[in-house]
């Protein structure tokens, strides 16, 4: 759980969100459900209690917008886990696979050990 008392997911949710906006433009509930492999009622229980906690906001038409909050721990995590899956590249990691696991470790890394960790891929 992050300094905000979000879960992973919740994180997951917004950083997709955000990769979303930057590529299409624009977020849709069915986009986030694909992109996350995930059922539509899962996203519509994610977007409910996102607005809720303010990270996000709905229009009329449905379509998704990551408020100030949202948009700063989307971004914080999407960067943590491009930084992530550079440094396992770099190491010799295939692509896919580092991806993944940075995806998990994005959640879990303390600021210490990530900053380490970013510390020593500029070293290499």
């Amino acid at each position: 759980m992050n300094k905000e008392g979000l879960g992973e997911s919740a994180e997951d949710y917004l950083e997709a969100m955000l990769m979303l906006k930057e590529k299409n433009g624009y977020v849709r509930s069915i986009d986030v459900a694909s992109l996350l492999n995930v059922t539509k009622p899962s996203v519509s229980n994610a977007v409910k209690r996102l607005r809720e906690q303010g990270y996000i906001e709905t229009d009329h038409s449905n379509f998704i917008t990551l408020t100030e909050s949202g948009d700063k721990i989307a971004r914080s995590v999407y960067e943590r886990h491009k930084s992530i899956t550079d440094f396992f590249v770099s190491i010799g990691v295939d692509r896919a696979v580092a991806a993944a696991d940075a995806c998990r470790l994005e959640h879990i890394l303390s600021e210490e050990t990530y900053t380490a960790l970013m510390n020593l891929k500029d070293k290499l």
